[in-house]
């Protein structure tokens, strides 16, 4: 028997296995996350494709548990433009996402609070499978986003000054 040779693999393979496909930002302007949990998602083959290639909208995303069941709603996933019309999906269905069931009771406890709800925060690689990042999201007011953008806009301040005396 011949010895089999151990494969290196590069920074750019292992980088390409875990990058980011889409992201959120507005979720994370419009809501305050308290909690995240990585879950994977169900998905035909034009999807996985689509999602590969970059065409991913997770703006007007969100997240219900019904009967027991994680779903991804108003998620924009856009049809192959090669894969004709017969085999394509719908862009807006309704995704199952995959999780354990403790984690699912346990974001149900968490949306049943008042102000709760689920988002999708980002979409990336992990080897070979898609997952997906959803938030336990409380909803900002309009004063708590412009704290928020003094705080940022301080704390740029605050570093260029420093940037200044070095």
């Amino acid at each position: 028997m011949t010895k089999k040779k151990n494969k290196k693999v590069t920074k750019s393979e292992r980088g390409e296995a875990n990058r980011r496909l889409a992201e959120n930002r507005l979720a994370r302007h419009q809501y305050e996350i308290l909690e995240t949990l990585e879950t994977g998602i169900e998905l035909v083959g034009t999807e996985v494709k689509s999602i590969r290639a970059g065409n991913t909208n997770l703006r007007d995303g969100f997240c219900l548990i019904r009967e027991g069941e994680l779903q991804l709603h108003n998620v924009h996933i856009s049809p192959l433009n090669n894969a004709g019309n017969f085999f394509n999906h719908d862009p807006l269905r309704t995704r199952k996402l995959l999780a354990h069931r403790k984690e699912i009771n346990k974001l149900e406890i968490q949306v049943a609070r008042k102000g709760l709800t689920l988002i999708p925060l980002s979409i990336h690689l992990k080897g070979s499978w898609i997952k997906i990042i959803i938030g336990v999201g409380k909803g900002r007011k309009l004063h708590d986003k412009r704290e928020d953008d003094k705080r940022k806009q301080a704390n740029r301040d605050m570093k260029s000054a420093l940037a200044r005396y070095r």
